[in-house]
């Protein structure tokens, strides 16, 4: 029903990603090469029609789109009243960063893990403490022992999960999950959990919501949600908190509103309550799509390129290859295919100490920008 082969340009629309010289092709930064929904788009062309953009107010709508959306595909069940909108997940975790610590505290996250992370843990004048994850066989898991360690340092005073995991797809289980959960509570440490890539799982797969583990999870948890990675609408600043414990809510609230992060530009609103009531069947095919392009990308990789493998994964649109067996940091490596072929992957330095020796590769693009990806990172580790 939906065409996701189509090929739409996007040069020339002040795109991050595309804003690059014209032979390069850019497969790191996390937005889509599809159109979003057209249930969104129709959304978006009539609110545009009305003409007037004032100020924005969060109607009943928007709750219910959140509260129905979360319950029935993730069995996740939210109160209106703990629920709270945010222009973005960065913007919510470094205003919760600014209200929950003191400067000079730990932020535990488990690297390699998404690198603006670290940017709204330092900025904020925390330290980023590291907890780095097993790697063995291509598979990613918790070292628990380490991670408590980590937590019982007397300066640990937040951790943030990514549910699911940037870049590596883990998607975490329930027994996971409420371990993470156990060791927070014991030593005193609050959660913030970005759940932003959890609608992308491979079909079959299904993500754990922290706060659904139980009500230990549920109390000491701030989750972070939105409809921009799923359905590709990253410019239109729109996300959701839930926090159920009503002081940790106060908290939080109070952080977003004094920081000017929580009030909806004209769009966001729209675009957000459309996505979560319309726009499920794009979604499935959506999701079915990018496992076509895992599957070719992992099948090329193995077949045609020596010394690289794909870890395993079963979440997001980012694919992390590892290229240990050829060097331990791919700073230069990545530099240099870009410079040769105009392929364009992020270093996995960036994701903390634990992932210097890999690459992200972005595949939720059309087949034929997959398949000239892969060409050219073939050619660019034969020179």
């Amino acid at each position: 029903m939906y065409n996701f082969d189509e090929i739409t340009d996007r040069r020339g629309t002040n795109s991050l990603k595309w804003d690059i010289a014209e032979n390069e092709l850019p497969m790191w930064v996390a937005d889509m090469d599809f159109r979003t929904a057209p249930e969104i788009i129709d959304a978006l062309e009539q609110r545009v029609s009305h003409g007037i953009f004032g100020y924005t107010i969060i109607p009943d709508e928007w709750y219910e789109a959140y509260i129905s959306w979360w319950k029935r595909r993730h069995g996740l069940e939210m109160e209106k009243e703990r629920l709270m909108f945010c222009t973005g997940v960065i913007p919510a975790l470094s205003s919760i960063v600014r209200k929950l610590t003191t400067p000079n505290e730990n932020v535990l996250v488990l690297t390699p893990v998404y690198n603006t992370f670290f940017n709204s843990i330092v900025n904020n004048g925390c330290r980023a403490l590291e907890c780095p994850l097993d790697y063995k066989n291509g598979v990613y898991s918790i070292n628990f022992e380490r991670l408590e360690k980590g937590l019982s340092d007397e300066q640990t005073s937040l951790m943030i999960v990514c549910n699911p995991h940037n870049p590596t797809g883990n998607i975490w289980s329930k027994d996971e999950l409420q371990r993470i959960g156990e060791l927070c509570k014991k030593h005193g440490v609050n959660v913030v959990s970005d759940e932003i890539h959890c609608d992308l799982t491979d079909p079959g797969y299904e993500y754990t919501p922290f706060a659904s583990v139980s009500e230990l999870c549920r109390d000491i948890s701030i989750t972070c949600i939105a409809p921009t990675k799923t359905f590709n609408l990253a410019g239109l600043q729109t996300s959701a908190i839930y926090v159920h414990d009503p002081h940790l809510y106060h908290k939080v609230w109070r952080g977003i509103n004094t920081d000017e992060v929580a009030e909806p530009n004209a769009f966001a609103v729209n675009a957000a309550a459309a996505a979560f009531t319309k726009g499920e069947s794009w979604l499935d095919e959506l999701r079915s799509y990018l496992a076509e392009n895992k599957r070719a990308v992992r099948e090329f990789v193995s077949q045609h390129i020596n010394g690289v493998r794909v870890t395993d994964s079963h979440a997001t649109y980012l694919l992390w290859l590892d290229f240990s067996d050829i060097c331990e940091n791919t700073d230069e490596l990545a530099e240099r295919i870009r410079r040769e072929t105009g392929l364009f992957l992020t270093a996995g330095s960036h994701y903390g100490k634990a992932g210097r020796s890999f690459m992200r590769m972005n595949i939720a693009c059309p087949r034929a920008y997959v398949e000239d990806g892969l060409s050219r990172l073939k050619a660019g580790l034969e020179h």
